[in-house]
């Protein structure tokens, strides 16, 4: 039962890293490269990341300075960035495109903490399925005689207990996220 439940908790912590990953996608007002990485570029005809056709540095906390390792990819990097919802406008200064990130209103603090927030509860949603899922296979082995219910309802319970501590680092995760957005 205990190989079981790692495996579960396995597909659990790998939902919270990716819940993790689109935390960082969200740009709280600093220049963090991590913006960039849903963002592809068409590169001798594959979608590519930029981070994987570029060097992404950060000369001051609010802007990022991206310099392509082929220069002729410029253009496609900054159409790609500007045709994508990062919402600001590239600067191509003929070998390398510099972003400047403004300080953000109240009003667009706003609009990301409800998106952290939906990240958040899709998060957790999936962590739900996986439990339901474990679930199910439980009880098809406790069907076929392969597990007593004793065992059936303590296994139940340690599931439960591991996802409400997934859940909780969520909301803990969230709640920092959120606390990191709204302070000017």
């Amino acid at each position: 039962m205990n190989e079981i439940l790692k495996e579960y908790d396995a597909k659990m912590q790998k939902t919270v890293e990716v819940v993790i990953s689109d935390f960082a996608s969200v740009r709280a007002g600093r220049a963090n490269a991590a913006v960039l990485d849903k963002i592809t570029v068409d590169y001798y005809g594959s979608p590519t990341p930029i981070n994987q056709v570029a060097a992404i540095s950060s000369p001051d906390p609010r802007s990022l300075l991206i310099k392509p390792w082929d220069a002729s990819i410029l253009k496609a990097i900054e159409k790609a960035i500007q045709t994508s919802d990062l919402g600001i406008n590239p600067q191509n200064d003929g070998s390398s495109i510099r972003l400047g990130f403004p300080q953000l209103t109240e009003e667009r603090r706003k609009e990301l903490t409800k998106q952290v927030k939906k990240y958040a509860e899709n998060g957790k949603v999936a962590i739900r399925n996986i439990r339901r899922d474990a679930m199910d296979k439980l009880k098809a082995k406790q069907k076929k005689s392969e597990i007593t219910e004793d065992d059936c309802k303590e296994f139940e319970k340690e599931l439960q207990d591991l996802t409400d501590k997934r859940c909780k680092e969520l909301d803990d995760l969230s709640a920092k996220k959120e606390k990191e957005l709204m302070a000017v």
